[in-house]
């Protein structure tokens, strides 16, 4: 997951939006915590970080958490989630969904020998979800490679350290160890788990979030990528027509694919299939890009914020991938709080302008 430049001022966009004819409020003071309105989430390791603890300070309640289920039994995945829940509960967070898979999941990508027993334990994470009532797992089907980048450390604005994609480094990195695996067998694959998972996710009322691939290229080091374009989410939603088969709509991605992403906004917005939002930005193509901070990156990022209010996304929604700032170790490239304490400013300021409610 990643970040890039908001050009001009807020005030420019909101003028632009004036003049086609829908007029910006009066400020007469923002709506605050609203029923029904976006949820200003961050993903979040533990309930007991230094995370939590800047997230609550600068108004943010909801968490989009790690499961961790991959440490214990079947048998224990309510009673582990129940402790999750009450953890966050006492810290003032509500847990908004889980991301990352909530057990392990790779041999359901690649198709190996044992793939039937992870399928069975993502059922049995499904149902513990939701009696805890978490309703929306955000999963990838990246395989052998999650999200990937060739540096964590390019200047971006101020000296600050972010991260690029560069195509023509990663392949020179070669093979993985899975060799190559096709595109072909990658669809069969999904397909296989689709079918299997979601009759028990709409049981259980729990919405599917599948989450594109990053880079959205294929192959990847001898790796199909099969998520690359908004023809193959449409192609995953007819494997299994549902109302909890759905979307992880990371902009930035999406944007990479050179899709319109304001029209694929409106348009997934419209059918109910965006259940979660990656709010991010990224300067270049999908063959050599870098993160940005999130007021300073090419897409409007007010525009995008209204498509969802006015849409009615009323799911998470978090700031993605910013660049690590002065002060702070770049040990974890994306995930520093300080560039996100911009980012929440940024969307809350935003939200409040546009008159769109927001928790």
């Amino acid at each position: 997951m990643a970040h890039p430049s908001r050009r001009d001022c807020i005030q420019g966009t909101l003028a632009a939006f004036a003049g086609a004819g829908s007029a910006l409020p009066a400020l007469a003071g923002p709506p605050k915590s609203l029923k029904g309105g976006m949820k200003l989430a961050e993903l979040f390791g533990s309930p007991a970080s230094r995370d939590v603890k800047l997230a609550r300070q600068v108004g943010v309640t909801h968490a989009i958490a790690s499961a961790g289920l991959g440490r214990v039994r079947r048998e224990q995945y309510l009673e582990t989630l129940q402790k999750l829940k009450a953890a966050y509960a006492e810290v003032g967070v509500t847990i908004a969904g889980v991301e990352g898979h909530p057990v392990p999941f790779e041999k359901i990508k690649l198709g190996l020998p044992g793939r039937d027993d992870e399928i069975e334990n993502t059922k049995w994470a499904i149902e513990a979800l939701s009696k805890i009532g978490v309703k929306m797992i955000c999963y990838n089907f990246m395989a052998g490679l999650g999200w990937t980048r060739t540096r964590v450390d390019l200047p971006e604005r101020g000296g600050a350290l972010t991260s690029e994609f560069d195509l023509e480094i990663a392949n020179k990195r070669g093979l993985t160890q899975w060799g190559e695996v096709s595109e072909e067998k990658l669809w069969e694959n999904l397909t296989y788990f689709v079918k299997a998972i979601m009759p028990v996710a709409e049981k259980f009322g729990v919405q599917m979030a599948l989450h594109p691939d990053d880079p959205p290229l294929s192959p990847l080091r001898g790796i199909g990528r099969i998520l690359t374009s908004a023809k193959a989410y449409r192609r995953v939603m007819d494997i299994v027509p549902s109302p909890i088969n759905g979307i992880t709509f990371c902009q930035a991605n999406f944007k990479l694919m050179g899709e319109d992403i304001y029209s694929l906004a409106k348009e997934w917005c419209a059918k109910k299939k965006i259940f979660f939002v990656h709010f991010r930005d990224v300067e270049g193509t999908k063959a050599k890009f870098h993160e940005t901070f999130h007021d300073n990156g090419p897409t409007d990022m007010v525009r995008m914020l209204q498509i969802y209010g006015k849409g009615g996304f009323n799911g998470p929604i978090r700031p993605d991938h910013a660049p690590t700032i002065e002060g702070e170790a770049n040990d974890r490239p994306g995930y520093n709080m300080g560039g996100k304490v911009l980012a929440f400013g940024y969307m809350k300021g935003i939200l409040e302008a546009l008159k769109l409610p927001y928790e």
